[in-house]
Protein backbone atom coordinates (compact mmCIF):
# COMPACT_ATOMS: atom_id res chain seq x y z
CA UNK A 1 0.00 0.00 0.00
CA UNK A 2 0.99 3.24 -1.08
CA UNK A 3 1.87 5.99 2.36
CA UNK A 4 -0.33 9.15 2.20
CA UNK A 5 2.88 11.19 2.34
CA UNK A 6 3.89 9.79 -1.43
CA UNK A 7 0.47 10.78 -2.49
CA UNK A 8 0.47 14.20 -0.96
CA UNK A 9 4.30 14.78 -1.83
CA UNK A 10 3.08 14.05 -5.75
CA UNK A 11 0.39 15.95 -5.66
CA UNK A 12 2.13 19.34 -3.97
CA UNK A 13 4.62 18.72 -7.07
CA UNK A 14 2.02 19.46 -9.48
CA UNK A 15 0.65 15.34 -10.33
CA UNK A 16 -2.46 14.31 -10.73
CA UNK A 17 -2.31 11.11 -8.40
CA UNK A 18 -4.85 7.83 -9.13
CA UNK A 19 -4.42 4.77 -6.79
CA UNK A 20 -5.98 1.33 -7.50
CA UNK A 21 -6.04 -2.08 -5.65
CA UNK A 22 -4.66 -4.33 -8.73
CA UNK A 23 -3.42 -4.00 -12.46
CA UNK A 24 -6.91 -4.82 -13.85
CA UNK A 25 -8.04 -1.48 -12.02
CA UNK A 26 -5.40 0.83 -13.34
CA UNK A 27 -6.10 -0.86 -17.13
CA UNK A 28 -10.12 -0.16 -16.70
CA UNK A 29 -9.25 3.18 -15.97
CA UNK A 30 -6.24 4.66 -18.06
CA UNK A 31 -8.24 2.74 -21.26
CA UNK A 32 -11.38 4.70 -19.66
CA UNK A 33 -9.66 8.44 -19.98
CA UNK A 34 -8.07 7.56 -23.19
CA UNK A 35 -10.67 6.78 -26.17
CA UNK A 36 -10.04 8.21 -29.99
CA UNK A 37 -6.86 9.38 -29.33
CA UNK A 38 -3.13 8.64 -30.05
CA UNK A 39 -1.22 7.10 -27.75
CA UNK A 40 2.39 6.33 -27.34
CA UNK A 41 4.18 4.17 -25.18
CA UNK A 42 7.67 3.89 -23.72
CA UNK A 43 9.99 -0.19 -22.97
CA UNK A 44 8.30 -0.90 -19.98
CA UNK A 45 7.58 -4.21 -18.07
CA UNK A 46 4.67 -2.66 -16.07
CA UNK A 47 2.74 -1.88 -19.37
CA UNK A 48 3.65 -5.35 -20.75
CA UNK A 49 2.02 -7.14 -17.42
CA UNK A 50 -1.10 -5.05 -17.45
CA UNK A 51 -2.01 -6.06 -20.88
CA UNK A 52 -2.41 -2.32 -21.35
CA UNK A 53 -1.59 -2.43 -25.15
CA UNK A 54 -3.96 -4.66 -26.80
CA UNK A 55 -6.94 -3.10 -24.37
CA UNK A 56 -5.67 0.41 -25.81
CA UNK A 57 -5.66 -0.68 -29.30
CA UNK A 58 -9.63 -1.03 -29.31
CA UNK A 59 -10.48 2.46 -28.95
CA UNK A 60 -7.33 4.01 -29.76
CA UNK A 61 -4.62 4.24 -32.44
CA UNK A 62 -1.26 3.00 -30.10
CA UNK A 63 2.08 3.41 -30.85
CA UNK A 64 4.58 1.08 -28.89
CA UNK A 65 8.55 0.24 -30.08
CA UNK A 66 7.73 -3.46 -28.41
CA UNK A 67 5.08 -4.36 -30.83
CA UNK A 68 5.22 -4.50 -34.77
CA UNK A 69 3.35 -2.61 -37.10
CA UNK A 70 3.20 -3.30 -41.01
CA UNK A 71 5.31 -1.05 -42.67
CA UNK A 72 7.49 0.52 -39.83
CA UNK A 73 10.48 0.10 -38.05
CA UNK A 74 11.05 0.38 -34.44
CA UNK A 75 12.94 3.45 -35.12
CA UNK A 76 9.50 4.71 -37.05
CA UNK A 77 7.78 3.57 -34.39
CA UNK A 78 9.22 5.54 -31.67
CA UNK A 79 9.10 8.88 -33.29
CA UNK A 80 5.87 8.56 -33.99
CA UNK A 81 5.04 8.18 -30.25
CA UNK A 82 7.06 11.23 -29.52
CA UNK A 83 3.93 12.91 -31.57
CA UNK A 84 1.06 11.18 -29.61
CA UNK A 85 -1.93 12.95 -27.70
CA UNK A 86 -0.80 10.99 -24.87
CA UNK A 87 2.37 8.86 -23.26
CA UNK A 88 2.59 6.41 -21.09
CA UNK A 89 5.51 4.88 -18.67
CA UNK A 90 6.24 3.03 -15.78
CA UNK A 91 9.11 4.40 -13.56
CA UNK A 92 12.44 2.92 -12.16
CA UNK A 93 12.31 4.79 -8.81
CA UNK A 94 10.03 7.06 -6.63
CA UNK A 95 10.66 8.57 -3.58
CA UNK A 96 8.38 9.16 -0.73
CA UNK A 97 9.47 13.31 -1.08
CA UNK A 98 7.70 12.91 -4.40
CA UNK A 99 10.88 13.31 -6.96
CA UNK A 100 10.51 10.89 -10.51
CA UNK A 101 13.18 8.62 -11.48
CA UNK A 102 13.81 6.69 -14.78
CA UNK A 103 17.16 5.62 -16.39
CA UNK A 104 16.85 4.75 -20.34
CA UNK A 105 19.69 3.27 -22.93
CA UNK A 106 17.61 4.97 -26.05
CA UNK A 107 16.32 7.46 -24.15
CA UNK A 108 13.38 7.96 -26.13
CA UNK A 109 11.27 6.84 -23.04
CA UNK A 110 12.74 10.36 -21.29
CA UNK A 111 12.14 12.04 -24.32
CA UNK A 112 8.77 11.63 -24.37
CA UNK A 113 8.18 11.91 -20.22
CA UNK A 114 9.42 15.55 -21.08
CA UNK A 115 7.68 17.27 -23.62
CA UNK A 116 5.05 17.16 -26.28
CA UNK A 117 2.46 15.47 -24.97
CA UNK A 118 -1.12 16.82 -23.74
CA UNK A 119 -0.99 13.85 -21.41
CA UNK A 120 0.93 11.76 -19.67
CA UNK A 121 0.40 9.10 -17.32
CA UNK A 122 3.33 7.26 -15.28
CA UNK A 123 1.87 4.04 -14.14
CA UNK A 124 4.13 2.91 -10.69
CA UNK A 125 3.79 -0.76 -9.01
CA UNK A 126 4.50 -0.40 -4.85
CA UNK A 127 8.01 -2.52 -5.25
CA UNK A 128 9.57 1.29 -6.86
CA UNK A 129 8.79 3.35 -4.10
CA UNK A 130 12.23 4.47 -1.74
CA UNK A 131 12.45 6.48 1.09
CA UNK A 132 14.43 9.46 -0.92
CA UNK A 133 15.66 10.61 -4.26
CA UNK A 134 18.83 9.07 -3.27
CA UNK A 135 17.74 5.88 -2.51
CA UNK A 136 15.09 5.98 -5.75
CA UNK A 137 18.54 6.69 -7.94
CA UNK A 138 19.72 3.71 -6.44
CA UNK A 139 17.16 1.84 -7.17
CA UNK A 140 16.61 2.45 -10.66
CA UNK A 141 20.76 1.85 -11.18
CA UNK A 142 21.64 -1.35 -9.07
CA UNK A 143 17.86 -2.96 -9.58
CA UNK A 144 15.91 -1.75 -12.45
CA UNK A 145 18.79 -1.24 -15.50
CA UNK A 146 20.46 -5.09 -14.13
CA UNK A 147 17.15 -6.63 -14.74
CA UNK A 148 16.33 -5.01 -17.92
CA UNK A 149 20.00 -5.71 -19.40
CA UNK A 150 19.43 -9.09 -18.18
CA UNK A 151 16.31 -9.71 -20.11
CA UNK A 152 17.64 -8.09 -23.37
CA UNK A 153 20.67 -10.80 -22.76
CA UNK A 154 22.78 -7.80 -22.76
CA UNK A 155 26.55 -8.33 -22.16
CA UNK A 156 26.80 -6.00 -19.44
CA UNK A 157 28.68 -6.48 -16.03
CA UNK A 158 25.23 -5.99 -14.29
CA UNK A 159 23.40 -8.28 -16.78
CA UNK A 160 25.93 -10.90 -16.41
CA UNK A 161 26.12 -10.64 -12.10
CA UNK A 162 22.56 -9.56 -12.27
CA UNK A 163 23.90 -7.43 -8.88
CA UNK A 164 24.79 -3.73 -9.53
CA UNK A 165 25.41 -1.17 -11.64
CA UNK A 166 29.32 -1.46 -12.61
CA UNK A 167 29.13 2.10 -14.43
CA UNK A 168 30.94 0.31 -17.41
CA UNK A 169 31.92 1.38 -20.85
CA UNK A 170 29.74 -1.63 -22.22
CA UNK A 171 28.42 -1.31 -25.70
CA UNK A 172 24.86 -2.67 -24.41
CA UNK A 173 25.12 -0.11 -21.40
CA UNK A 174 21.72 0.69 -20.09
CA UNK A 175 22.07 3.30 -18.31
CA UNK A 176 23.39 6.05 -20.71
CA UNK A 177 20.41 8.72 -19.11
CA UNK A 178 19.30 9.44 -15.78
CA UNK A 179 15.89 11.41 -15.54
CA UNK A 180 14.55 12.75 -12.16
CA UNK A 181 11.65 14.68 -12.03
CA UNK A 182 11.92 17.08 -9.09
CA UNK A 183 8.48 18.95 -9.99
CA UNK A 184 5.69 17.86 -12.61
CA UNK A 185 6.85 19.75 -16.10
CA UNK A 186 3.56 20.88 -17.00
CA UNK A 187 4.83 24.41 -18.10
CA UNK A 188 3.89 24.07 -21.68
CA UNK A 189 0.50 22.77 -20.98
CA UNK A 190 0.92 19.06 -20.88
CA UNK A 191 -1.36 16.96 -17.85
CA UNK A 192 1.03 14.47 -15.77
CA UNK A 193 -1.05 11.65 -13.64
CA UNK A 194 1.28 9.07 -11.29
CA UNK A 195 -1.17 5.94 -11.12
CA UNK A 196 -0.38 3.98 -8.65
CA UNK A 197 -0.87 0.18 -8.14
CA UNK A 198 -0.78 -2.02 -5.06
CA UNK A 199 0.66 -4.84 -6.59
CA UNK A 200 4.47 -5.47 -7.88
CA UNK A 201 5.23 -5.08 -11.20
CA UNK A 202 8.10 -4.23 -13.40
CA UNK A 203 11.25 -3.59 -12.41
Amino acid sequence: MFSQILKQNLERNGYKVKEFQDREQACRYICGELKGNTVGIGGSMTVEQMGLYDELRKDNDVYWHWKKREGMSETDIRMKAMTTDAYISSVNGISETGEIVNIDGNCNRLAGIFYGHSKVYLVVGVNKVEKDLEKAIWRARNIASPLNAKRLGSATPCAVKGDKCYDCDSKGRMCKGLQVLWRCPGASGCEYEVVLIDEELGY
